[in-house]
Formats: structure tokens, C-alpha cells, sequence
């Protein structure tokens, strides 16, 4: 029976209730689920942590790192060429990540003289990272 002050598009509010039991449904299984996995986390947790043996010594508490015992303060300072080793790694593995996926598009058909001018300016951005290690002398052999 379709109502004519509403129209015909308009579904009854029982076939609306219906659809809406049915969306309810469908998400109260993926709760269910999350549930059921968060539990399940926390039931490891909590057997880890009532099996396992308790047993705080001196040795066990010392911080360790490579097989090596601390020796004076925690603190230890950086040296910046690490951070330029950084820089050039990140510039190269950024490079080979999106030269991949340019090759397979620049291969299309219809994207060819696009995608060649985004790679050169993209590969600009580079050649300005690579000038600026060039100028703090990081890519000379010593």
C-alpha cells in the first residue's frame, strides 16, 4: 500500500525498520568481533602474566644493550653526519618508490607527456637534495 501524501518513493516505516534491523545486524557482527578479539588479547596478557616466573636481580634489572655493560652516564652524543646518512638514504629509497609506480603509468596510454613532467620535477626535488649533500662535502671519499 503506498501512501499518497508521502509518495511512492518513500518506503512503508516497516520495510525502513526492516533495512535498518538488517544494517544494525550486519555491524553488531563485526562488534561481536572485536569483542571476541580484544578478549582473546586479554586473556593472553593475563595467562603471560600469572605463568611466568618473577624473579627481579640486580643483573636482570641493568639496562643491556649488544652484549655490552653501560659504562658511565646515559647520555650519549649523536654525531650530525648520522642524520646526513639519514637524509641521503631517505632521498634515494623516496626516489626508487615512486619510480616504480611512474614507469607503469607513463607506460598508459594518454598519461605519457604528464607523467614526464611531474618525474622531472619530482626529480628536481632530488636534485636539490643531492646538491645540498654535495655542497657539505658528504658524497667525497675520505
Amino acid at each position: 500500500m503506498v501512501d499518497t501524501e508521502r509518495g511512492a518513493d518513500v518506503p512503508e516505516p516497516t520495510v525502513r525498520a526492516e533495512l535498518a534491523a538488517d544494517y544494525f545486524q550486519t555491524y553488531s557482527v563485526v562488534g561481536l568481533l572485536a569483542v571476541l578479539g580484544l578478549l582473546f588479547v586479554a586473556v593472553a596478557f593475563g595467562a603471560g602474566r600469572l605463568l611466568r616466573p618473577v624473579v627481579p636481580t640486580p643483573e636482570k634489572l641493568l639496562t643491556y644493550e649488544c652484549g655490552v655493560d653501560p659504562v658511565g652516564e646515559g647520555w650519549a652524543h649523536t654525531q650530525v653526519r648520522y642524520y646526513v646518512y639519514a637524509f641521503l638514504y631517505v632521498i634515494f629509497a623516496v626516489d626508487s618508490i615512486f619510480l616504480f609506480p611512474w614507469a607503469t603509468v607513463f607506460a598508459a596510454p594518454g598519461y605519457g607527456a604528464t607523467t614526464l613532467v611531474e618525474m622531472f620535477i619530482f626529480l628536481g626535488f632530488l636534485a636539490v637534495g643531492l646538491l645540498y649533500a654535495y655542497k657539505k662535502g658528504v658524497l667525497t671519499w675520505t
